[in-house]
């Protein structure tokens, strides 16, 4: 490995880690504020506090990664502005395309390390926060999940408690349910049957109901069920997707397709996940490019605020075009990759002359 690579690598990966202790921190503090709020009329420890905090920070930190890598690459620069050692490398005869090869090689590999590795143990973090949390909330009673079976659905309403499961999602209705209906100590009142169930709305209508209570059965045609659940609710039931690793994510998008459920906040996740590394070295490429046209300018918080007011844009464009993708008013190949097709040919216009600058 040639000398200069090692030399830019250190320096790269110092600035990153700096970056990422830095924003650690400011993320933990603020989740720290934002669990003594939640918690205020709620008797709990501080160190409970904290350590819900500490779960829910390196999610927060996954989402944040397209600013540290712009802000480190910036760091990245600045050093080497500051001592010159971009005059130094140039009379050796290192180009500044050299220099933009290795930092978005770089920072693809970061990204591939960073969705195989901590996005799947901050996955697994946030679930054990949203977990350990939703003890305190007033939806700990409700559950819906998906898994090989089909849906499954908890509901306490009316002091009664009510275990559903359904095979199949079509439209707005439930296919081939069995419901078990439970007092508050859990002792089973009746069993119902049923081929289809109305979930329009949170008062559910039960088709051609078989309702078994005790040793007799009975048959109605239209049975009513109040529940808190309806077919909005439903289709939101994992809106935390972040809360999934990768083979969580997969084995919920077969449990999906199994169900007859809409598969597009998964495979939108999915997608998101494994264009991160190119969105790392995109942004890494466009902020050295910045950088190189900014170099005269003596003034750090001039180019830091440069930065941060171009990753402001960036994160609005690609946050239009994931809400555009997750409506499916546009495909959800194109919600991920335009922003990235876009910041690409930025790049190649701003990289004319680059060995000049």
């Amino acid at each position: 490995m040639k000398t200069y690579i090692k030399f830019l690598s250190l320096i790269f990966i110092k600035s990153f880690f700096y970056v990422v202790a830095t924003m650690l921190s400011l993320v933990f503090i603020l989740n720290t504020l934002s669990e003594l709020e939640f918690f205020k009329e709620i008797e709990i420890g501080i160190e409970f506090t904290l350590f819900l905090s500490l779960l829910n920070s390196p999610s927060m930190i996954f989402e944040m990664f397209p600013f540290i890598f712009l802000i480190s690459t910036q760091f990245f620069f600045i050093k080497l502005f500051n001592n010159n050692e971009l005059e130094v490398f140039k009379y050796s005869g290192l180009k500044n395309s050299s220099i933009l090869i290795f930092l978005s090689a770089i920072s693809f590999v970061i990204g591939v390390i960073i969705i195989t590795i901590f996005y799947n143990f901050s996955a697994n973090f946030k679930n054990f926060y949203l977990e350990k949390k939703s003890q305190f909330t007033s939806d700990g009673k409700y559950l819906a999940v998906v898994t090989k079976n089909g849906l499954w659905i908890k509901d306490e309403i009316d002091e009664k408690i009510y275990i559903i499961n359904s095979a199949e999602i079509k439209n707005n209705y439930l296919v081939n349910n069995f419901i078990t209906e439970f007092n508050r100590d859990f002792e089973a009142i009746r069993n119902v049957q049923s081929k289809k169930i109305d979930i329009k709305e949170k008062k559910w209508v039960i088709y051609d109901a078989t309702i078994y209570n005790k040793n007799e059965s009975s048959f109605l045609n239209i049975l009513e069920l109040k529940t808190n659940f309806d077919y909005k609710r439903i289709q939101t039931l994992y809106s935390n997707l972040s809360s999934l690793n990768i083979f969580q994510l997969f084995e919920l998008r077969n449990n999906y397709n199994k169900l007859n459920y809409s598969l597009t906040d998964v495979n939108l996740q999915l997608i998101k996940i494994f264009a991160y590394p190119l969105y790392m070295a995109l942004i890494t490429i466009f902020t050295a490019l910045i950088m190189f046209k900014i170099r005269r300018q003596d003034s750090t918080t001039f180019k830091i605020s440069i930065g941060l007011f171009i990753s402001v844009i960036i994160y609005y464009i690609n946050n239009f075009f994931l809400v555009m993708g997750s409506t499916e008013r546009i495909s959800l190949i194109f919600a991920v990759f335009t922003p990235l097709i876009v910041l690409g040919m930025v790049n190649s216009i701003m990289i004319y002359k680059i060995n000049e600058k």
